[in-house]
């Protein structure tokens, strides 16, 4: 692409992202003169793109609103962005648009991208895995940051935050070891900021209620472990391949390790509900269940940092329950049911 022609489409790509641009912007912008940026305008409307000139003081140039959109222009990170959200909103039923629109506004993207970028999206699309859409629940799933898969340890409660998101180099280049079962290696910085260099027969990449996982053995502790993305920095593959383990899939691995880890409370119940139910209020991640028996009671278990959000969660979910432990979940239970029951009484007073 010649470099006049190549400052004209960033003059487009400029204009595309709304307002009016003054002309002194734009030529510092595209590096040029502003009677230069006028001739590229001139350019632009030749070729038929609503481009309006506005004067006065805060004067400039714009894209007339209410007409047809110009052409899109993607860096390649941007690309692999919008095509991996149409594929996440359409696996995790979030996408409001057709199937059939979804999947073709994708294939006109990958059909411009350099097919080295093209075939690494197809990867990381075949390598990923979801869990299923997590329910609204009073406190946040647990968060682990490398730990044993039957129970990752780290820090939950109404404080944890919103995770940074991994690296696109690094996750394309993790979903290309998961995909092809080829062993990585990678430095890993711990919840308590400790660092160092893992070795890793990575199983699966799940994505779960917003945060990326790492399933995978862990060859110098010689156990099942999980990684958060965002924690994990320049992943290379290493030599040879490996057959991955029976048993769950990724996205249970992952649901399970959540739902196990070590927090201070670990609260057992009996619900007279089915799974369905249970899982409307305990999203997976946060409990286990078993069940129903033929009784039609289920067995549920969470570890969570606190307990005072679950009186009330018992209370939404409107079933016969007992509370096997711990005891000061019994008295939070109690002691709402007594605020409840007076709030009611002098209601009418």
């Amino acid at each position: 692409m010649t470099r006049p022609l190549a400052r004209v489409l960033t003059l487009l790509e400029l204009l595309q992202s709304g307002g009016v641009r003054p002309v002194a912007e734009l030529a510092e912008r595209l590096e040029v003169d502003e009677r230069t940026v006028r001739r590229y305008v001139a350019q632009l409307v030749d070729l038929d793109l609503p481009v309006e000139s506005v004067r006065g003081r805060y004067g400039g140039y714009r894209l007339a609103p209410g007409h047809r959109l110009p052409p899109l222009m993607f860096t390649d990170e941007e690309a692999l962005a919008v095509l991996f959200g149409l594929a996440a909103a359409e696996r995790a039923g979030l996408s409001a648009a057709p199937a059939a629109a979804s999947g073709t506004a994708a294939a006109k993207i990958r059909r411009v991208l350099p097919r080295r970028l093209a075939h690494r999206l197809d990867t990381l699309r075949e390598a990923l895995a979801f869990t299923a859409t997590p329910a609204p629940a009073p406190s946040p799933t647990p968060v682990p940051t490398s730990a044993p898969a039957p129970g990752p340890a780290g820090p939950a409660g109404p404080a944890t935050p919103v995770p940074a998101a991994p690296d696109p180099e690094a996750l394309l280049t993790v979903a290309d070891a998961v995909r092809h079962r080829r062993p990585l290696a990678f430095r890993y910085t711990s919840a308590d900021g400790r660092s160092g260099e893992r070795s890793v027969l990575p199983h699966g990449l799940v994505l779960h209620a917003g945060r990326w996982y790492l399933t995978g053995r862990d060859t110098g502790a010689r156990a099942e472990r999980l990684f958060r993305l965002d924690r994990l920095a320049a992943p290379r593959p290493l030599p040879g391949t490996f057959t991955p383990p029976p048993g769950p899939d990724p996205a249970d691995r992952v649901l399970h390790a959540l739902a196990t880890a070590p927090h201070r409370h670990h609260v057992r119940l009996r619900v007279r509900a089915d799974a369905d139910r249970i899982r409307a209020h305990f999203p997976a991640g946060l409990a286990l269940s078993e069940g129903p028996d033929a009784d039609g009671w289920s067995d549920v278990e969470l570890r969570v940092a606190e307990l005072d959000w679950l009186p009330g969660v018992l209370a939404a979910l409107d079933r016969p329950f007992t509370i096997v432990c711990p005891a000061e979940l019994r008295s939070r239970v109690t002691a709402l049911a007594e605020r409840l029951a007076e709030s009611a009484r002098s209601g009418g007073s």
